[in-house]
């Protein structure tokens, strides 16, 4: 997670979203709650200056930490007390989990940019083979979307798109005056688990998300209107009701439409 337990001197690049943390407390509650193992195999993504990369690496056998920034990826590199952490010098999401120098599966976590979550939320899906488990702090409003009720303004596209492959859960709420720079919003802690049994089958999903995205495009019409060109069956049209609006429906209903 980008973070820093004491003043920086780094310049912030706003296109990357840094945000670093500053609460050593705070530190020490994420730990907690990732709860390290000695035979974990862990991914940090974004380290910033390595303030939980440096808590976390006595506590693992393995531990990689992939950062965008060349400035910071050249600090890192010249921490003497970070030389067991292998240190990548990329954007997260061409990385392919199964190339890193660390055994999978992976537990991966991570201060994300708040403007590419999702796209990492699906990088996640794609390799889902590859890891167990995953710990991201993300803009709150963010993680009550992902964790929206059905029926709820927050349930949308993005619920059911992730919770057809992910169980996301809420860990703890994060105020903004603990990072550098301050943001605007509130953060939160999430823990991301992989289904068992996937609601969506891999030759299924381009047709799930498009169902989805139609869907939800125009949430206060009926399925009938958005869900039309679609070619879905009387049959099933008869088990889900078409006058109902998307987000009275569940992921496994959803799941339903796209087979």
């Amino acid at each position: 997670m980008t973070s820093v337990a004491k003043k920086t001197q780094h310049t912030f690049r706003k296109k990357w979203g840094q945000n670093f943390l500053t609460d050593t407390n705070l530190l020490q509650k994420i730990v907690r709650t990732i709860d390290p193992k000695l035979d974990d195999s862990v991914l940090e993504i974004g380290p910033g200056e390595g303030a939980l990369t440096e808590i976390i690496l006595p506590l693992v056998n393995h531990l990689a930490a992939i950062e965008i920034d060349p400035k910071l990826i050249k600090y890192l590199n010249n921490r003497e007390d970070l030389r067991d952490c292998h240190f990548i010098h990329k954007d997260v999401l061409w990385q392919e989990l199964s190339e890193l120098p660390i055994p999978t599966p992976i537990k991966i976590i991570g201060n994300i940019p708040y403007n590419i979550t999702s796209p990492i939320l699906f990088w996640l899906i794609e390799q889902r083979s590859n890891w167990n488990e995953a710990f991201f702090m993300v803009q709150k409003e963010m993680a009550d979307r992902l964790t929206g009720d059905i029926g709820t303004k927050a349930y949308g596209r993005l619920t059911v798109m992730i919770g057809a492959f992910l169980n996301v859960e809420t860990c703890f709420t994060i105020p903004p005056d603990v990072f550098i720079p301050k943001p605007k919003i509130k953060s939160a802690i999430i823990k991301l688990e992989k289904h068992h049994d996937p609601l969506v089958k891999d030759e299924n999903f381009d047709r799930f998300e498009k169902i989805v995205a139609s869907a939800f495009s125009r949430r206060r019409k009926m399925l009938r209107n958005t869900l039309s060109g679609f070619g879905i069956s009387e049959e099933l049209k008869e088990k889900i009701d078409f006058t109902r609006r998307p987000e009275t429906l569940t992921i496994s209903e959803f799941s339903e439409l796209a087979k």
